[in-house]
């Protein structure tokens, strides 16, 4: 984690710490306004806040309490309701009409019974009555009632303030991750620079398809020789960031056509590079991740050396989806033996098959975001439908090949997101003239 993301991980914990230490005695409101045209009315009100421990200020019109309030807001609002000029219950719509940083508990004072004129004083924006003459034992429960309410209305506000400014980090940090995910994928993507590659005897077809920003699925291409290739596939268990950073890993191991590079060379009696046995590379790969990735994440593959003279073709798999081979005549025909995942356990043994290619043939390893692939109703496309793609796609080549697969696999998804790696390598299979 770089450290611009530690201090914005550690800024985003103290916003929440903040958040969780709010002061339960937060902004007491303890400024009460008395509205009476009534000097010795408002005296008394007055005195008996100021003994309670309140600040008091007054104001002897509806008017000028309005102007008082612009200027110095109260927490509370203690108003008679029949004044000359503007009442109590305009001054009341008034007030709620201001542009206030805090909410004013409004007390309106009056004789008044009748329940209409209470209600409508209610939807003015009231929030209490009191009966005149006025109780001060009832005056000071009605303050102590709006103090409560006004203390969790404050408390609910800081809350939030703090909560704005805790997702404002979130944002902030999730923009930092998607910035750097659109990096990871652009490098993910270099990692096969060339979707297609002419050797010759043969064309070499990749598609690389991450489910998310970046995925775990790896293919690749290299030539041992002149006369040799190889093709490979490779998933890596999930499809997130781990997963990818352990795809690059492997790509460096099948980097250079040098054995000090490349884990599928040895050097020849003649000391020239040539290629190990298939099953071999993939027990070193197995020894590799278990021995010095130390990743829970384990693989599977799909490994194929390819003589471009003869079509002989030697292969190993791991766990991966069959290797399809598809005739030049039309005929598909799913091959290899299935076999065990790459760095789950130690000492296992991974088998080798042959076929032979001819003219004409071509040789598709791919993923299992391909055969596991779900329709809307569920189901998976399976062996059957891969062979019905490749089947009904056989006259394409390259990079029109993908993208009329892909265009098929969206088809048959039903245009949702694909909830795994799709990826993809197909040879084409030409031969080397004798010379």
């Amino acid at each position: 984690m770089t450290r611009y993301r530690r201090n914005k991980a550690c800024k985003l914990v103290s916003v929440f710490k903040d958040f969780s230490d709010i002061d339960s005695d937060l902004a007491t409101p303890d400024t009460v306004l008395v509205v009476d045209d009534s000097r010795a009315q408002r005296g008394l009100l007055a005195r008996y806040l100021a003994k309670w421990g309140y600040r008091v200020l007054e104001a002897d019109s509806g008017a000028s309490a309005l102007e008082l309030c612009k200027s110095d807001a109260p927490d509370l609002i203690v108003s008679d309701w029949m004044m000359p000029g503007m009442d109590g219950l305009e001054l009341c719509q008034a007030y709620r009409g201001l542009e206030t940083e805090q909410y004013g508990y409004f007390i309106l004072l009056t004789s008044k019974s009748d329940k209409e004129e209470v209600a409508r004083g209610l939807d003015i924006g009231a929030d209490d009555f009191l009966t005149k003459p006025v109780n001060p034992s009832e005056l000071r429960a009605r303050i102590q009632a709006g103090q409560r309410l006004l203390k969790t209305q404050r408390e609910l506000t800081e809350k939030n303030r703090l909560l704005v400014d805790a997702l404002a980090e979130v944002k902030t940090l999730y923009d930092a991750i998607d910035r750097d995910l659109l990096d990871a994928r652009r490098l993910q993507q270099s990692l096969v620079p060339e979707r297609v590659r002419r050797f010759d005897g043969a064309d070499v077809s990749m598609m690389l398809q991450a489910a998310n920003q970046v995925g775990g699925d790896l293919v690749g291409t290299f030539s041992v020789n002149e006369s040799e290739v190889v093709i490979y596939s490779i998933d890596v268990s999930g499809h997130g960031i781990a997963s990818a950073l352990l795809t690059a890993r492997i790509a460096a191991y099948f980097s250079g056509n040098s054995p000090r590079q490349n884990i599928a060379l040895k050097m020849g009696d003649d000391g020239t590079a040539v290629m190990r046995a298939p099953q071999r590379v993939v027990e070193t790969l197995n020894g590799l991740i278990l021995n010095e990735l130390e990743t829970e994440h384990y693989l599977t593959i799909a490994l194929a050396h390819v003589n471009l003279k003869t079509g002989h073709t030697v292969l190993s798999q791991a766990g991966h989806p069959h290797p399809v081979l598809h005739r030049a005549n039309g005929e598909i025909e799913f091959i290899g033996t299935g076999g065990f995942p790459v760095g789950l356990l130690p000492g296992v043994t991974f088998d080798a098959f042959e076929v032979r290619l001819c003219p004409g043939d071509r040789l598709f390893l791919g993923s299992d975001g391909i055969t596991e692939c779900e329709n809307p109703a569920g189901e998976m496309l399976d062996e059957a439908g891969l062979s019905d793609l490749l089947g009904k796609n056989a006259a394409l080549s390259g990079e029109l090949f993908f993208e009329a697969m892909m265009w098929d696999l969206t088809q048959y998804a039903g245009d949702r997101d694909f909830s795994d790696d799709v990826s993809g390598v197909l040879l084409e299979f030409k031969g080397q003239e004798a010379s």
